[in-house]
């Protein structure tokens, strides 16, 4: 799959997004600095490689420097108020007073995260005074600075260790993801094309949902946006289209031309309404009539939403916004992000069998993707083309965008394992996921979450990593 990926990324180039802005303060006791000189030389020292890590993350990294008492501290939270940061991070590198960092928390309006992380993994007690002790030292305020969080009504995070600790930086890592997630769905446009599935009330999504909770934006489009953009498509725009594809997925026997050509047309048409748009999602439906035009652009949208969502643009049938936001989320998060849904469960092998016809996330496929050719679609009018795969083998993780009565959004999760068998070929991306449990008891607990029809399938075990993202998003979080 590597090679194929790089060909991805080549062919497909990603859409640009604006990196997480990640603050950065690091923080100890002034009074001790001219009883111990030797102290704050180590400590910043200490501070100089922290803030050389974030620098080597794919992250905008506001470093405001080393804070000694509540006075620099205040001008710190100001700095960071202004830099409009996705994440805070506070490094506590011996004991300091919790009046020094609680302005920073309070007026950056950002998550923040604490680490203290001692020199090295012991103190050499035999030889140690109380200036190289209080190195040692950065673990004394977090329970303290915890306490005033609590207080003051601030979601308290934390990574204790030792400065190069790998198991450490790995947890910290989880909490940069995160940022890329907040990121991400802070500054989206989600485009909205078409209506509501008939019948489908679980889709059904207030528009200022996601505005009040993420701060993205919703856009709403017209199928006649896109009728006049696909009409203004050359036949040589056509071609090149369709040479792309045939360069991506392999060609089944059952593809007919026309069919190919349209979606290749369409595909070109969906790429400028993007553009047109600024669009970092779509979400479509379109029902039509007898093939009327409108009907044939819902049908034809399958290889070209399928490209996009390479791209990261997750375009999605069914007018699944919130599906759409959970595959942007495990898109950005590096996992790729599929549409899917529970299609069948396997008593004997233990698995649940899932996926989605339309459109799919090229890169969690574990071979040539393949262009098949429908005459029907399941539950859909239309007919064309439809892309098929079977999910790489190995670790998965399952996010979708639950919501509960009162409105409130949640990430939803679960991680399993796609093991190898027998599958549908019927223009689906398919896989067999086992859970380690009674398929028939995961669904009843995946169902009770709140989840909603589909999600996004994301390779990787990632539920720390979106663990991290609902907590810096302010949402629930629920694993099964």
């Amino acid at each position: 799959m590597t090679d194929q990926n790089n060909t991805f990324t080549d062919l497909l180039p990603a859409k640009e997004r604006r990196k997480p802005r990640i603050g950065l303060v690091a923080g100890g006791l002034g009074t001790y600095w001219p009883q111990f000189p030797g102290l704050l030389p180590q400590l910043q020292e200490s501070s100089r490689y922290v803030s050389e890590r974030f620098a080597q993350m794919d992250a905008d990294v506001v470093d405001v420097g080393f804070i000694s008492d509540a006075q620099e501290g205040d001008a710190a939270a100001e700095a960071l108020r202004l830099a409009d940061c996705d994440l805070i991070v506070m490094f506590l590198t011996t004991y300091l007073t919790s009046s020094m960092v609680l302005p920073i928390a309070q007026r950056a309006d950002a998550p923040v995260l604490v680490i203290d992380l001692q020199p090295t993994e012991k103190m050499d007690h035999a030889n140690f005074d109380t200036g190289l002790w209080l190195a040692y030292c950065g673990q004394c305020p977090v329970p303290e600075v915890g306490n005033v969080f609590r207080r003051a009504g601030i979601p308290f995070r934390s990574v204790s260790g030792w400065l190069r600790q790998a198991s450490a930086w790995k947890r910290i890592e989880q909490w940069t993801t995160a940022a890329h997630v907040r990121a991400a769905l802070r500054h989206a446009r989600h485009g909205l094309m078409g209506h509501v599935y008939p019948g489908m009330l679980d889709v059904s999504t207030d528009l200022t949902l996601l505005p009040v909770t993420f701060g993205s934006h919703v856009e709403v489009v017209e199928f006649d946006d896109l009728r006049v953009l696909v009409d203004e498509v050359t036949d040589a725009q056509t071609e090149q289209r369709m040479s792309l594809a045939r360069t991506i997925f392999t060609l089944d026997d059952t593809v007919k031309d026309e069919d190919f050509a349209w979606g290749a047309r369409v595909s070109v048409g969906l790429d400028r309404l993007v553009e047109e748009f600024d669009l970092d999602s779509l979400a479509y439906y379109h029902r039509g009539r007898n093939g009327e035009q409108h009907e044939r652009l819902g049908a034809g949208m399958i290889l070209g939403a399928s490209l996009l969502t390479a791209r990261g643009i997750p375009t999605t049938g069914e007018y699944e916004l919130r599906t759409t936001v959970a595959q942007l989320a495990t898109h950005v998060a590096g996992a790729g992000g599929s549409f899917c849904e529970i299609q069948a469960l396997n008593f004997e092998d233990d698995v649940v069998e899932m996926g989605h016809d339309g459109p799919a996330h090229l890169a969690v496929s574990s071979r040539d993707p393949l262009l098949r050719g429908l005459g029907v679609y399941h539950g859909k009018r239309g007919w064309g083309v439809s892309v098929e795969f079977d999910v790489q083998h190995g670790p998965v993780t399952l996010l979708g965008l639950g919501q509960d009565r009162d409105g409130a959004l949640a990430f939803v999760a679960s991680e399993g394992t796609v093991v190898p068998g027998p599958l549908l070929a019927i223009g689906n991306t398919t896989s067999r996921v086992d859970f380690g449990r009674d398929p028939g008891e995961w669904v009843d607990e995946w169902s009770a979450t709140g989840i909603g029809h589909h999600w996004s399938l994301s390779i990787g075990h990632r539920a720390a990593d979106y663990r991290a993202a609902s907590s810096l998003l302010g949402i629930d979080f629920r694993q099964v």
